[in-house]
């Protein structure tokens, strides 16, 4: 018994596998206590969305948490590194820039380096001086990706090489699997059947089970739904509400094909921005991910096909699958004793490879408060407000990236333009824009380095910069500037290629067959 007197949970139930299900069954079966059984339960016949192939950083927690090592993982899954995302014609048409992870220089005497930055390059401006270059020239993680190379970070504080970061893309179906044979080890028991009703207690309206086809039978005391956009349990069964964000993110739809492999293994994802949409382009070892996430408001279906048909770099292995979709989430991602993790509970287009990282966070969040028998609405409550205030932050980089564009080429585009922003996102842009002050607000995913990337990117100046940035004398600054540009410049050049380091360390099976 707890303290309160309510029982121990000893059985969890997962509805859904995939990348959700197999990601909290291989994290609950390392974490929780001995003596609480996990079951997940799936279908063949129904299958996964399965598209998500590229992260960000985060998702090396989740594996150092579970113990996983890095390269059975790469190998296993087909993955290669990923320093960051390019983003080809959102500003305007013709026009690229590069969303780093990592940092970008260093801060001096607690000024921020996009603020000696901004005023080099105001100086520069004003004497027409030689310029102090690209945002990007600043960052490790940016200059390794513009030249296809590759290493780990380095431990060492004072080495340039720790500013490095990185993620993964890897193929969605082969990390469920590799997780799956994790859980299954650790005793996580998988059903394979269709969920055809949901049992509850008619007076606590809690979920006591789950019934299969062919009259089979499933009890659980804690259910996870992990479900996919059906949302069985949380949506379905519990009638949670969904909110809508299509005003601020109107893509509701996406085609996806794989490719062959075609030219160099580069260390980034590739998002270009198409007339009602964008394409994405994730290279990983054995193939090549491709999609469109489109409006059907503002294309149909065929067009979208076959533009992002055209744009393949490599012959098709297949033929397009289409996904629907819209973007929100319930207004709540755990009532009673269920919790939504991933697609059931809500979702955010891949642009920023955010749906993995959510995943997570429910994950981690649900394992902080795991609960007992007597299910806290303390508790309840606080993972809520968690998990729903960092849906609305990642919605807020997301919007941005549509938002801040000259494109009017388009009704699309020139829907984005114009559109009302979230209040969150119009205070955000508006301290930017007076002096390019960036918060992290506790808890949020995306650090002031990427904010600033994309701000800059999109060609978002501010007005002015942070009066303090002057304090450094105009000589001086210049000459910190390009030591900073030159040390990470011949660090980039001195890393092997991104090729060359997987080749060495984590080449798959698949790969080297081919």
């Amino acid at each position: 018994m707890t303290s309160d007197g309510a029982g121990r949970i000893t059985k969890v139930v997962i509805v859904g596998g995939g990348t959700a299900g197999w990601m909290t069954a291989a994290a609950l079966s390392r974490l929780v206590p001995s003596g609480v059984s996990v079951t997940l339960v799936e279908s063949e016949e129904i299958g996964t969305v399965g598209v998500g192939e590229a992260t960000i950083p985060s998702l090396l927690d989740y594996n150092r948490m579970l113990g996983i090592d890095e390269d059975a993982f790469v190998r296993a899954t087909g993955a290669t590194f990923k320093l960051g995302i390019e983003f080809r014609d959102w500003a305007r048409l013709g026009d690229a820039y590069l969303h780093p992870f990592g940092t970008h220089g260093r801060d001096i005497g607690g000024v921020s380096f996009h603020q000696l930055w901004l005023r080099q390059a105001a100086l520069d401006t004003a004497t027409d001086g030689a310029g102090a270059g690209p945002i990007g020239d600043y960052c490790l993680s940016s200059v390794a990706a513009r030249r296809g190379r590759f290493t780990r970070p380095s431990a060492n504080p004072q080495s340039v090489l720790s500013t490095l970061s990185y993620a993964f893309h890897f193929d969605a179906g082969l990390y469920a699997r590799f997780l799956r044979d994790l859980a299954e080890a650790d005793g996580v028991v998988r059903v394979e059947g269709r969920v055809v009703d949901v049992e509850r207690n008619a007076g606590t309206g809690f979920v006591e089970a789950v019934r299969l086809a062919g009259d089979r039978r499933i009890e659980g005391e804690l259910f996870i739904d992990c479900s996919g956009f059906r949302s069985l349990l949380l949506g379905g069964a519990l009638d949670v509400p969904f909110t809508s964000w299509r005003e601020w993110l109107p893509c509701d739809r996406a085609w996806a094909v794989p490719s062959a492999r075609r030219g160099a293994l580069i260390p980034y994802t590739r998002a270009t921005a198409d007339v009602a949409g964008w394409r994405w382009r994730i290279p990983l070892q054995h193939r090549v991910g491709n999609g469109y996430v489109y409006s059907s408001a503002h294309v149909d279906d065929d067009a979208a096909k076959q533009a992002l048909l055209a744009g393949l770099d490599g012959e098709a292995m297949g033929e397009p699958r289409q996904l629907r979709f819209e973007a929100g989430r319930r207004d709540r991602l755990w009532d009673r004793n269920c919790v939504a993790i991933g697609l059931s509970g809500g979702f955010l287009e891949p642009l920023e490879s955010t749906s993995i990282h959510l995943i997570q966070s429910g994950i981690t969040r649900l394992m902080s408060l795991f609960p007992d028998l007597g299910f806290s609405a303390v508790e309840i409550d606080e993972y809520n407000r968690v998990m729903l205030r960092e849906y609305e932050q990642v919605r807020d980089f997301i919007i941005l990236h549509y938002h801040a564009t000259e494109r009017s080429d388009s009704a699309f585009w020139e829907h984005c333009r114009t559109m009302a922003l979230p209040a969150s996102l119009e205070a955000k842009l508006a301290l930017w824009s007076d002096k390019a002050r960036v918060f992290r607000e506790q808890g949020e995913l995306f650090t002031p380095d990427s904010w600033i990337a994309v701000l800059l990117g999109q060609g978002i100046r501010p007005v002015s910069f942070d009066p303090l940035a002057s304090a450094l004398p105009a000589d001086e600054s210049a000459r910190f500037l390009a030591h900073v540009r030159d040390m990470i410049d011949k660090t980039a050049a001195a890393m092997p290629t991104h090729e060359a380091f997987i080749a060495q360390n984590c080449a798959a099976r698949t790969h080297q067959a081919a």
